[in-house]
């Protein structure tokens, strides 16, 4: 389990879970739970952080200096990677999502299709042919009112329930290698809501059920 700041931490985390795996000639699967899909370079994104650049990375796409983190790019397989609540993606981002296949659910496909049935086709997309998968939860995927302690607040994302249901089902599947949660900023939090909240999942997702 890796907890940390802002996203761009997944560099070094998943690559460093892919290289392990590696080693056995086996590849890792990734579900990225997210309000973004962080695949811009530096080329395209509007502000240049860095945290809006780490599945780009991890895909082989961006700058030298950050993919030789890994010790061989691409560090994960396009069509083994997932993002699921996805609401604010840049124009000239949009071009490597479509180019590369990764599977992105929306929110608003997760408000037509319902979370379980998203993540369960995210979770097979992610074990098919792989040693199991990495979980990288960004605590911006839940909609604000929920969850308001981060740095990039979108509303209209994952409820509380919706975001258990996501941490549970990757825990039952029996397939998760490693999780990682992201983006908790303490000083934007309400009452420490999103903190309390963070803690909850952690332990959702590494089994804690309601019976």
């Amino acid at each position: 389990m890796i907890l940390g700041g802002d996203h761009a931490l997944s560099i070094g985390s998943v690559a460093a879970v892919a290289d392990h795996y590696r080693r056995s000639d086996r590849p890792i699967g990734l579900i990225w739970v997210d309000a973004h899909t962080d695949m811009n370079t530096p080329e395209t994104s509007p502000s240049g952080n860095v945290h809006g650049m780490p599945l780009a990375l991890l895909m082989g796409h961006g700058p030298e200096v950050l993919k030789s983190v890994a010790q061989r790019s691409p560090v994960v397989a396009p069509e083994h990677v997932s993002v699921i609540g996805a609401r604010q993606i840049d124009d000239r981002e949009k071009e490597l999502v479509r180019s590369l296949g990764v599977r992105v659910f929306t929110m608003n496909e997760v408000d037509e299709r319902g979370v379980a049935t998203c993540m369960s086709e995210a979770l097979e997309r992610a074990t098919t042919g792989t040693a199991g998968f990495h979980l990288s939860f960004d605590l911006d995927s839940i909609d604000p009112m929920a969850a308001p302690g981060v740095g990039t607040p979108v509303a209209g994302g994952l409820t509380y329930r919706e975001a258990h249901l996501v941490a549970e089902k990757a825990w039952t599947c029996g397939a998760m290698v490693s999780f990682e949660m992201v983006e908790l900023n303490p000083v934007l939090d309400d009452r420490g809501r999103t903190a309390e909240l963070g803690v909850e999942l952690i332990a959702s997702a590494f089994g804690k059920t309601i019976l």
